[in-house]
């Protein structure tokens, strides 16, 4: 399987990691020379390049996007309308034109589209997966994720105030994707409606509150950007409670924050005890050897790619759900500019088989 990496200071990352699953990383491209130049020192063997057009002559049988932010979609549909299967890093659209494009250029193809978003993979995440498909928690009523960063203002300004960098050009409500695909993955839901707020009205652009009805009735509560109390689980910290209990990942320091807190109240239980426990997510082993937490989604969201393309397994992310997080970002947008009035955010879900 020749893979293409595109972008080299997160796609690094994902090379490095590509290589150690099995996937055999060929080519890569950075417009920077001293990100090729650290490529070239860290991936033997790798053709390197500054345009990811010279990508499209390789005979790659998939590409990792890792690029801009905002600037995935059109390479996106440029390697899929190549038969080239796609994953796709961070937001998958910026518009609602640009949704549609990719999902056209998806469904079209003889390739397959992934997202690369390894949150919903994250061990917390996928063991209150197993705790809601058990029926423990019931109903899902209210759903909350964050995805903060307790960095200083100086290094806030430093990271999101240049307009030339990504960072500073992208709309605060715009990293969303981060906490809105574990919601979509945990309730099985979409998002129907968003109502965007600034969580501090004198630094407006440092993080964002995102309120989101969503298809099955349910209300997801989302916080992302830089504010103080950042979770030890790479940044995360997911809550989901239902009509029968609350699972919710550990706010706590170092390895705990990987766990999740199952609490039921007396009257849902059988025996008609309280009961509230810690449990442990199982250690995820690569080669014989222990995947460390913060890797166990990158290294599973590989892993589930090389299925795609070599076995044909269905995406683990697909192009739907991509744009539809991504989405919300985009309305959440609208809301701010609004004065956080309520946005409907675009309906990508599959029609029903027959239309």
């Amino acid at each position: 399987m020749r893979v293409g990496v595109i972008g080299l200071r997160m796609g690094l990352h994902l090379a490095t990691w590509s290589r150690r699953v099995g996937l055999d990383v060929v080519a890569a491209c950075d417009r920077d020379p001293e990100q090729r130049a650290e490529a070239r020192r860290r991936l033997p063997g790798v053709e390197l390049t500054d345009r990811w057009q010279d990508l499209l002559d390789r005979r790659l049988d998939a590409v990792i996007l890792a690029n801009d932010f905002d600037a995935h979609a059109p390479l996106a549909v440029a390697f899929l309308d190549q038969g080239v299967h796609v994953l796709s890093e961070s937001a998958a659209c910026v518009n609602e034109e640009e949704g549609h494009r990719l999902v056209d250029a998806a469904e079209r193809s003889t390739a397959t589209y992934s997202f690369a978003e390894n949150y919903v993979l994250h061990p917390h995440v996928r063991l209150l997966h197993r705790v809601v498909e058990a029926g423990e928690v019931g109903r899902i009523s209210l759903i909350e994720a964050d995805y903060l960063h307790g960095m200083s203002p100086t290094a806030v300004a430093e990271l999101i105030g240049d307009p030339g960098h990504w960072r500073g050009r992208i709309a605060p409500t715009a990293y969303c994707t981060h906490t809105l695909s574990p919601v979509l993955a945990l309730t099985g839901e979409w998002p129907v409606e968003v109502t965007a707020f600034a969580a501090d009205e004198g630094d407006p652009r440092a993080a964002v509150v995102l309120v989101v009805r969503l298809s099955g009735g349910a209300l997801a509560v989302t916080r992302h950007g830089f504010l103080q109390g950042e979770p030890d689980s790479h940044w995360s910290w997911i809550s989901v409670r239902g009509t029968r209990a609350l699972a919710e990942s550990v706010r706590g320091p170092g390895p705990r924050a990987w766990s999740v807190r199952v609490r039921t109240e007396g009257w849902a239980a059988p025996d008609g005890r309280l009961r509230d426990e810690e449990r442990v997510p199982p250690a995820l082993s690569l080669d014989g050897a222990t995947v460390e937490r913060a890797a166990e989604g990158t290294v599973l969201l590989l892993q589930g790619f090389r299925a795609t393309v070599e076995q044909g397994a269905p995406p683990l992310i697909p192009v739907r759900p991509a744009v539809a997080a991504s989405l919300v970002g985009v309305a959440g947008a609208q809301s701010l500019r609004t004065g956080s009035q309520p946005v409907p955010v675009p309906n990508f879900a599959a029609p029903p088989s027959g239309h």
